[in-house]
């Protein structure tokens, strides 16, 4: 479906992603990982058009991406659920979601808005409630689903877990799951390679720029360098 070819990307005179290439397969999630600065988020946020790549390609099932503006990349099918949660804080949860569907011209809107409330119901007790004084958590889960009423067939995820509970962490991996069981294809970027490595197919760890392992995610939780830098072992 996202094929990555020798991507470099510059912010001013800093060399950011020094020739990254990486591809995801229809169906499949795959989990972006490595340390803070590696690279990830600037990956993402390549893909979804929000950064201009200096040199290399992005295609998506056989499109070319890159240089093309950020809306119209939602258009063909790509949204972005991005670091930091960016929710419109005065905004209710449902207007939150409306948003994410500003794409669409169809008659699914009210349904998919219910698939999200069913996905999170913590985000249908909350429908009306201004989404700035939502829980961490609650955030989160409204990122995700504002990025699904865009109803993408790729959905990129960076950073879902950040600042979050564990046993908040395992609600919305649980849910990443089963939006993948529903046919989205998932880029996740996570710093949590233990959660991202459960629920990944396949994996690419990145440093300073560069893709330096890949590999399915039962290897890469195997190997014993991710699992001393990334796992705690």
């Amino acid at each position: 479906m996202l094929d990555v070819s020798d991507l470099h990307v510059f912010y001013g005179e800093i060399h950011a992603l020094k020739g990254i290439s990486l591809s995801v397969g229809t169906g499949e999630i795959v989990a972006l990982l490595g340390p803070n600065g590696a690279g990830k988020t600037t990956t993402v946020k390549t893909i979804s058009g929000l950064i201009a790549p200096r040199s290399g390609r992005i295609d998506l099932e056989g499109g070319a991406l890159a240089g093309v503006p950020a809306h119209e990349i939602v258009y063909r099918g790509v949204a972005h659920a991005p670091e930091g949660r960016r929710i419109f804080n005065r905004l209710s949860v449902v207007e939150n979601l409306e948003m994410g569907a500003y794409t669409r011209h169809d008659g699914r809107i009210t349904a998919d808005i219910e698939r999200v409330f069913t996905l999170f119901p913590r985000l249908r007790e909350r429908h009306t409630q201004v989404a700035g004084t939502l829980s961490g958590g609650e955030q989160q889960m409204l990122a995700i689903g504002r990025a699904l009423m865009a109803n993408p067939r790729l959905l990129l995820l960076d950073e879902p877990s950040m600042g979050l509970a564990p046993v908040v962490v395992e609600q919305i991996f649980d849910t990443i799951r089963e939006v993948n069981r529903q046919g989205t294809t998932i880029l996740l970027v996570e710093q949590n390679a233990a959660m991202a490595l459960e629920i990944a197919h396949r994996g690419y760890v990145l440093e300073t720029g560069t893709v330096v392992l890949t590999g399915t995610a039962t290897d890469l939780a195997a190997n014993t360098d991710v699992r001393r830098a990334y796992l705690g072992e």
